[in-house]
């Protein structure tokens, strides 16, 4: 079913989205620390995928998404329900987080496959090679 599979997308791709649903919901699902001091997208939703302080995965997050979305009431029979978009550090975590929304139920699910500061480059550093961040997209930190 094509409309139950995670999708990817790119960071240019997600901010696009945003522009053209207003409903699309950005959910960022990095840990506290990284949200707050590593910086996040602007007009980003915090829910934690894995957070301090026992770093195992939250066992709330489709309910806590459920509740973001309002019980997932923001569906209409001509447009759908609303797009989340899930961003991590580099995309491996809001891959896991997505198939586990797509499993409870959620039919719009998306992650941004270079995350919000891509991979590691050859000197073992962050944002050089992809992300929102190099790709300078809107983002702030505290």
């Amino acid at each position: 079913m094509s409309d139950s599979r995670l999708h990817n997308l790119t960071p240019q791709q997600a901010w696009q989205m945003m522009q053209d649903d207003p409903r699309t919901v950005l959910v960022d699902i990095r840990s506290s620390m990284e949200f707050l001091f590593v910086g996040h997208p602007k007009g980003a939703v915090h829910v934690p995928w894995i957070d301090e302080p026992d770093w195992t995965v939250n066992p709330h997050f489709v309910t806590d998404i459920r509740k973001l979305l309002l019980g997932g009431s923001i569906c209409t029979i001509d447009e759908g329900c609303a797009p989340v978009i899930l961003i991590c550090r580099s995309g491996k975590r809001s891959l896991e987080a997505g198939k586990v929304l797509l499993e409870g139920g959620f039919m719009r699910v998306f992650h941004i496959d270079e995350g919000f500061e891509g991979d590691l480059d050859d000197d073992h550093h962050r944002s050089t090679l992809g992300g929102w961040r190099y790709h300078d997209l809107p983002w702030e930190q505290c």
